[in-house]
């Protein structure tokens, strides 16, 4: 397994454990984070025997969110030119939110584990999982906006699909604190778990029940649920029609089938 600098990545029954691995700074993400969890996510995408990822962050707190030491260095390359630092500033946002968007992209389920503190960058990070869970001493915050900024790698964009818009926009507009009861009632967590252990033994226990599934199924559903995000319901159908043409051909229906049948639990190929 890789080593990496602001991560800790185990893999053990199937089940990647990515943990943000800067405790001592609440988890912010400085460069080395920004770049290693592309390489990460990339490597939970292309291995067959990662059929789940579970996504948490050492120690007290999830994350503070971005590295404020990331965006002085990047201040202080600015110079006089308009037109040339905004070229550089919109560089750096794409190839932020591309990290982002590789969380997105990962063709296995993604759940997040959060405690303490997930603000700013952290929910950006946490809108790009599949699902969410929390500790009872959990806090969110757009932050952003008291730091004089829009959020820009992918708060504003993903939120409003799993929260709604208009507490979305009240959320942004105030960055006020949200606990973990109002995070679950709200949608943006599943499920308020006691403590920092009981959360951490509640989503391995859930992803250990995904483990189990079907990859091939849960590849289909995960990509089918994405698709019906950014397209219109027909064309959703119309996907579902020609994916499954091929999909439905897989042993892991036969062996699911003979399974339920004779009371069994199947077993899938990675």
């Amino acid at each position: 397994m890789t080593e990496y600098k602001a991560f800790r990545v185990e893999l053990a029954d199937k089940i990647a454990h990515v943990q943000i691995n800067r405790p001592e700074k609440l988890n912010a993400m400085n460069a080395d984070f920004w770049k290693e969890i592309i390489d990460i996510f990339q490597w939970a995408d292309e291995t067959d025997e990662v059929r789940v990822v579970v996504l948490s962050g050492a120690g007290k707190h999830f994350s503070a969110g971005i590295d404020l030491a990331l965006l002085a260095q990047a201040a202080s390359h600015l110079g006089k030119d308009v037109g040339r630092n905004a070229r550089a500033l919109r560089k750096t946002i794409l190839q932020l939110q591309g990290s982002f968007n590789a969380v997105d992209r990962c063709s296995k389920p993604v759940l997040a584990a959060i405690q303490g503190y997930c603000i700013g960058g952290g929910i950006d990070l946490i809108s790009a999982c599949d699902m969410r869970y929390c500790s009872a001493d959990a806090q969110f915050s757009i932050k952003e906006i008291d730091m004089g900024m829009a959020a820009d790698v992918g708060t504003l964009q993903r939120l409003p699909r799993l929260i709604g818009d208009g507490i979305m926009r009240e959320l942004a507009y105030t960055g006020r604190n949200v606990n973990a009861e109002e995070a679950q009632r709200i949608g943006l967590v599943n499920s308020v778990y006691a403590d920092h252990a009981a959360l951490f033994d509640g989503v391995m226990e859930l992803a250990r029940q995904i483990a189990a599934k079907s990859p091939i199924a849960i590849r289909g559903t995960k990509e089918m649920i994405g698709y019906a995000r950014d397209h219109r319901v027909e064309d959703g159908l119309e996907y579902i029609a020609t994916w499954n043409a091929a999909m439905l051909q897989s042993a892991d229906l036969q062996a699911a089938m003979m399974a339920h049948m004779s009371k069994k639990t199947p077993e899938f190929a990675d």
